[in-house]
């Protein structure tokens, strides 16, 4: 059935204050278990937006009662020290979950120190067995902004069971996995890219669409289905310099069911999820530990 336009917003603000007290409840149980769950958060250098992120990250964690634990690098530190710091993290039976904000500086390889992280304490979802674990379906960590696209998709009520799904950008963090997670969730599921010939074609018969390549105006009102949901991943800046996303909101928010807005949509979510993947970690620890008890 043909979803009605209605224009409504998805609330990414009020939907990460539900998620959040669901967690504050569940590290009040952890900690009746006696299980504090702990979070390792790396910033290495003075990049600016990354020292934002990073206290967000750390007042969220206040929030909620999860433990945080915030190292601070000088961008001279070599790669073989922060390798050397995560495995003291990995081994650490305190911390659940291990989080190095990027950029790095450009003498220290990503790749290698995203694979360095347990994969049991890859809260961040980024490495190869973590995706691995997505693509076969398995109980590993999902990417935090697509995992909170999936609930904002789901605080709609709309089943995904059977519907287009389209997505448009094919990043590792965004694009691809949420790909995989409307595959699991019964979508039929088409990626759009940079090299995708006409992608107003395919967003024409999506009941959803996710765009997610970082730039404005991706996608306009003559590439919207009436009634589809929209979710705008994208943060750019506007003409006169405000926060935008990657969809023209303004043209086509009259023909959605649902839109997210930019700022307030996808935004809040991120650190939520990176905060409920932090306490399951502690709550499969804290399984395995009572079941080697037993």
């Amino acid at each position: 059935m043909t979803q009605t336009p209605t224009g409504q917003l998805i609330d990414g603000v009020a939907l990460s204050a539900h998620l959040r007290g669901q967690v504050a409840n569940n590290v009040v149980a952890l900690k009746a278990r006696g299980v504090t769950p702990g979070l390792a958060v790396i910033l290495v250098g003075e990049d600016p937006a990354s020292a934002v992120y990073v206290r967000n990250k750390v007042k969220a964690c206040a929030d909620t009662g999860v433990h945080s634990v915030f190292e601070k690098y000088e961008a001279t530190m070599t790669e073989s020290a922060l390798l050397d710091r995560i495995a003291s993290l990995n081994a650490d039976p305190t911390i659940h979950g291990i989080l190095v904000q990027m950029p790095l500086p450009k003498h220290i390889n990503p790749h290698k120190v995203i694979e360095a992280i347990s994969v049991s304490k890859d809260v961040d979802g980024y490495a190869t067995l973590s995706a691995g674990e997505l693509m076969t379906g398995q109980s590993g960590f999902r990417p935090c902004t697509p995992y909170g696209c999936m609930k904002l998709i789901e605080s709609t009520g709309f089943d995904l069971r059977g519907k287009h799904a389209v997505v448009i950008g094919r990043s590792n963090t965004v694009g691809k996995p949420m790909a995989l997670l409307l595959l699991q969730a019964n979508a039929t599921v088409t990626v759009c890219h940079s090299a995708t010939k006409d992608i107003g074609y395919h967003t024409r018969q999506a009941d959803v669409v996710v765009a997610a390549v970082g730039k404005r105006n991706v996608l306009t009102a003559d590439m919207v289905k009436p009634g589809a949901i929209v979710i705008d991943v994208g943060m750019n800046r506007n003409d006169e310099g405000k926060l935008c996303g990657d969809v023209d909101f303004a043209g086509i928010r009259h023909l959605t069911s649902f839109i997210t807005p930019v700022p307030g949509g996808v935004g809040p979510m991120t650190i939520t999820m990176l905060l409920v993947n932090t306490v399951e970690s502690a709550q499969r620890c804290a399984a395995a530990t009572a079941g080697a008890a037993a």
